[in-house]
């Protein structure tokens, strides 16, 4: 049972990524057709094609390797200086070039002169290629929406789990208590596990950031709190204790190994799955943004203890780099959880997400062959047309975006070098979640 689930999970995020890279083509091509730029293919996936279907000009169908997906536009890049598209140079770089812009025009009909995407504006390319991880955006966006304020995280509430019997600094990494060290607020003030903290010193306390922030706030005070004991709402005082306890950031996060001075209250808050609203699923989602990004600035840090976990006897840290096996090895162990139904579809929407998420911003890496490398192009042409008429001199024409292509084949290599690097860490010496 439990190897027919951990399939299941597998094949679960199969599905998702296959849509996922759809709904990307989808944004390409509907704007693609909005500019009136012709589209011969809509692919998803790669390999033998299994199935297809021509509507319009263009052919849709799906591919037998489910890694990926693509669209072809007509006329990608300009025609070289000679005007031919040809045209074949002995030197490999040129020839790189040339295959390129061939390429771009190798299902030329009658007709389409006024169809090619190069000869749209820069700010309808910008669209066009932007197109593809926007769509992602919104979905990632859409599937967070619907975990957090639909289903609720795993968090910290106003609820007592323990009652810390005396004054502990946190540094000091003891549970023992010693004869000098005095008893802890919440066991003075009579607080009891269980007991849900409604108010603190008049302030109403919905949730744990809340609370947390005030009781840090009121060192050397004595303040009343009102608790929910036995569904009877009882007033208690506690005089706020000074201690040493863990620092946290902006986000509200502890920082491993600092500490600050702050009031201290002396309890364990218990954890739940807690439902957001949109004001706090907004600012969860702008925090995860913010670390994804710190993630992928972080990446090639990351490749060394990669490295040994692939090939030598390195530990998987938990923030690795994992592509889309490890993903899908993730998504079969969270089917064989033993954890409610739906907090398992909570945590595949989660997985799905935030491999939307990734799509999105590895997209937009201003270099070729990805989408951001195309939209950094035709910003640079929109730039020094723009200069060009400022300063009256002639029109330099589109951005030759081929030109730039044996240092996408550079790119791409190393893409496929790291690619192939996450692949057997993942098979290997997997990332796991239990």
């Amino acid at each position: 049972m439990t190897t027919l689930m951990f399939i299941l999970g597998i094949v679960v995020f199969a599905f998702g990524l296959l849509v996922s890279i759809a709904w990307h083509e989808l944004g390409h091509l509907s704007t693609a057709k909005l500019f009136g730029i012709r589209v011969p293919q809509y692919m998803v996936g790669f390999g033998p094609t299994i199935w297809s279907r021509r509507k319009g000009d263009t052919e849709y169908g799906i591919k037998a390797i489910p890694l990926g997906g693509y669209i072809r536009m007509i006329g990608m890049f300009p025609p070289g200086d000679d005007g031919r598209i040809v045209a074949r140079s002995t030197s490999p770089w040129r020839g790189m070039i040339e295959d390129a812009r061939s390429a771009a025009f190798e299902e030329l009909r009658p007709g389409d002169e006024t169809r090619l995407f190069y000869t749209r504006k820069p700010w309808k390319r910008v669209i066009v290629m932007f197109a593809g991880p926007f769509m992602n955006l919104i979905l990632a966006v859409g599937l967070f929406l619907t975990v957090l304020m639909g289903f609720g995280i795993q968090q910290q509430t106003t609820t007592v789990s323990s009652i810390s019997p005396c004054v502990i600094a946190q540094s000091e990494n003891r549970d023992a208590c010693k004869a000098s060290d005095p008893a802890s607020p919440a066991a003075a003030a009579g607080m009891k596990a269980g007991d849900r903290i409604v108010s603190f010193d008049g302030r109403g306390t919905n949730d744990w950031n809340t609370l947390s922030d005030l009781i840090r706030d009121s060192a050397g005070k004595t303040v009343p709190l009102v608790v929910e004991r036995d569904g009877k709402q009882l007033t208690l005082h506690a005089t706020i204790a000074t201690n040493l306890v863990a620092k946290k950031d902006a986000a509200g996060t502890y920082v491993q190994g600092q500490y600050v001075k702050a009031g201290f209250l002396g309890f364990s808050a218990a954890t739940g799955v807690v439902k957001q609203d949109f004001g706090e699923s907004v600012s969860w989602m702008t925090d995860r943004v913010g670390d994804a990004v710190d993630s992928l600035v972080a990446l090639p840090a990351k490749i060394p203890a990669l490295w040994d976990a692939a090939f030598g006897d390195g530990p998987r840290e938990q923030d690795s780099p994992m592509g889309i096996v490890g993903a899908a090895r993730v998504t079969g162990e969270i089917a064989t959880l033993d954890i409610p139904a739906s907090q398992q579809l909570a945590m595949f929407v989660f997985v799905l997400a935030g491999f939307n998420l990734s799509l999105f911003l590895f997209n937009m890496l201003p270099l070729l062959p990805l989408d951001g490398g195309h939209i950094a192009g035709a910003l640079w042409e929109s730039l020094r047309r723009n200069l060009a008429r400022v300063l009256r001199r002639p029109d330099p024409g589109p951005f030759d975006v081929a030109k730039l292509m044996p240092v996408a084949y550079v790119v791409a290599g190393i893409f496929v070098c790291f690619t192939v690097l996450v692949l057997i860490a993942d098979v290997v010496n997997p990332v796991k979640i239990s």
